[in-house]
């Protein structure tokens, strides 16, 4: 498993490490992690039971970062169109439906994804076009991978005392700490891409890291709902799509946020 692991990890480095200098091959990828984010999403609720609209849902949330790629921004608050309509359509789709029971949870699940998996990715894109963008994204993806690297090591070697085991059996309290350490450590190492001074940095990398691993065990809550281990297993070792993005999920919007004001 450790082998299968490092193989995938390697590889997804390798990948983000070329196509970061272009900022639309970097798009690119990023939504095809939003199209099979959502597509495990909407698998773990089929597996659940759950009358989601998989595809519909999958289409509108490939059409909020193709509109940030492309630049698509006519008023200040465009992208709560998209949600709108969204929202719009799945209302009239349930005018089609035999059986009204389940409607709200049908709505809300499938307007959820849209929003947790390809609203709050799509940020990546956005920081990626801002002024300085490349090492914005830069800082933001070490910061926020490192911690997951470090919880996992750390947790691996010294863990003890589990975190929540009710969300997820493996994580413990020494493994978050190690993993904030290396969200610091990396955060550290990425000044010279940031305009922060030492103590702002600190703060910063803390927070990510914080919420990094608040949107792992966000995920892992709702795996457990749906009574599944992984989210995927497109990358042997290491689960699917939204096990590798989870606490991306989290830190992107916060971070852009934080940047943006700059």
């Amino acid at each position: 498993m450790l082998i299968k692991r490092i193989i995938s990890a390697a590889i997804l480095i390798s990948i983000i490490s070329t196509v970061i200098f272009f900022d639309w091959l970097c798009s690119l990828v990023i939504i095809l992690f939003i199209i099979g984010g959502l597509y495990e999403y909407f698998l773990m609720l089929e597996k659940k039971g759950i009358s989601i609209y998989k595809y519909f849902g999958i289409g509108m949330g490939t059409i909020i970062p193709l509109s940030i790629m492309f630049r698509f921004e006519p008023t200040k608050s465009w992208e709560l169109l998209f949600i709108v309509l969204a929202l719009f359509f799945l209302i009239l789709m349930q005018f089609k439906r035999r059986d009204s029971s389940g409607v709200i949870v049908d709505i809300s699940t499938t307007l959820f994804g849209i929003l947790y998996v390809s609203w709050f990715f799509s940020f990546l894109i956005k920081i990626r076009y801002l002024p300085g963008g490349l090492g914005f994204l830069a800082a933001l993806l070490l910061i926020t991978k490192l911690g997951d690297i470090g919880a996992y090591l750390v947790g691996s070697k010294w863990g003890k005392k589990l975190l929540i085991p009710r969300i997820s059996p493996k994580k413990t309290i020494e493994g978050s700490l190690g993993g904030l350490l290396f969200s610091i450590l990396g955060g550290l190492a990425c000044k010279r891409f940031l305009p922060f001074e030492y103590g702002q940095l600190l703060i910063i990398s803390v927070s990510l890291g914080v919420l990094g691993q608040l949107g792992d065990l966000s995920e892992s809550l709702l795996k457990r709902d749906c009574q599944v281990k992984d989210s995927g297993n497109i990358f042997p070792g290491m689960g699917g799509v939204l096990d590798e993005i989870d606490s991306l999920l989290f830190t992107a919007p916060v971070f852009y946020f934080i940047i943006a004001r700059l």
